[in-house]
């Protein structure tokens, strides 16, 4: 019997993960298909029903369900309860579990980077942003600033890191906290919708292009196009540019993990969900 693992979202069109999650079961030989199912909020009940057949492994869950499925679950892990978000269910002997895979990707993404008592700017404290502050309170990062244009939404990030000294601050370029933070951070990573492809300011960055510093890791969570009006400035200025792909590949390849108990080929993984934005952007 072919497996199937499924993607709910609405829309799921632009998706690249059914690329590279079915790259990764057919370099393997998994008899397992990775579908995408366009799932309007009215209908998610029905989707969650239906991840209960035999035939299914589990699901990832991209926006705007991400919040909605907590009440359709079976079992939601305690991550996954603290970032506020799911995004990959396991189905298991019938029941559905629920995690938050995305703290692993950031993680992953961001290995090599030393973190331990390392001072990170976080610019933006939208969904992106509550998986992004769990991950730096699991590395141990001893300063955490986050800037946001509501100042308020930035100040509650500040419960997800308990014991880290966490500074609010606005995403203003006249902000003297900000820029005193950009200044002095080791990590400065990018969170919002800004410089994404086809996106609201597909030219934009949210800090001006000098105000990086040389060493300094500038790591985008936006992911297409791999190389951002943030990353290359980022880079004129001799710091680290790290793009969003690597956190979407390792977020994906944690839930493989978990759906078929098998070590993904990653190299597989990221040379398909770079073909697959290659033809995005050609269109």
């Amino acid at each position: 019997m072919t497996q199937r693992i499924a993607l709910l979202g609405h829309p799921v069109a632009h998706s690249i993960s059914p690329r590279f999650q079915q790259a990764a079961l057919d370099a393997l030989a998994i008899d397992a298909r990775y579908e995408a199912w366009d799932v309007p909020p009215a209908d998610l009940p029905i989707a969650l029903e239906r991840l209960r057949s035999a035939e299914l492994l589990g699901a990832n869950v991209t926006v705007p369900h991400k919040e909605a499925v907590f009440r359709l679950v079976d079992r939601l892990d305690p991550l996954a309860e603290r970032v506020g978000a799911v995004n990959t269910i396991v189905r298991r002997d019938g029941q559905l579990h629920a995690t938050n895979t995305d703290v692993a990707g950031i993680l992953a993404a961001l290995a090599g980077i030393p973190l331990h008592g390392a001072s990170v700017l976080l610019l933006g404290a939208g969904g992106a942003a509550r998986a992004v502050v769990v991950a730096m309170h699991q590395a141990g990062v001893s300063r955490l600033t986050i800037a946001n244009r509501t100042l308020d939404r930035a100040r509650a990030l500040a419960v997800l890191a308990p014991g880290i000294e966490v500074i609010p601050c606005s995403l203003e370029a006249t902000d003297a906290t900000l820029r005193e933070a950009m200044a002095g951070a080791s990590l400065v990573i990018q969170s919002t919708t800004i410089g994404m492809l086809h996106g609201p300011d597909e030219a934009g960055s949210p800090v001006p292009a000098d105000w990086f510093q040389p060493g300094q890791t500038a790591f985008d969570l936006v992911y297409n196009p791999e190389r951002t009006p943030f990353l290359r400035a980022a880079e004129a200025a001799g710091a680290r540019p790290l793009g969003g792909l690597a956190m979407l590949v390792h977020q994906g390849a944690e839930a493989f993990r978990l759906w078929t108990g098998v070590e993904p080929p990653l190299d597989v993984m990221f040379d398909a969900a770079r073909t697959a934005m290659k033809e995005m952007a050609s269109r």
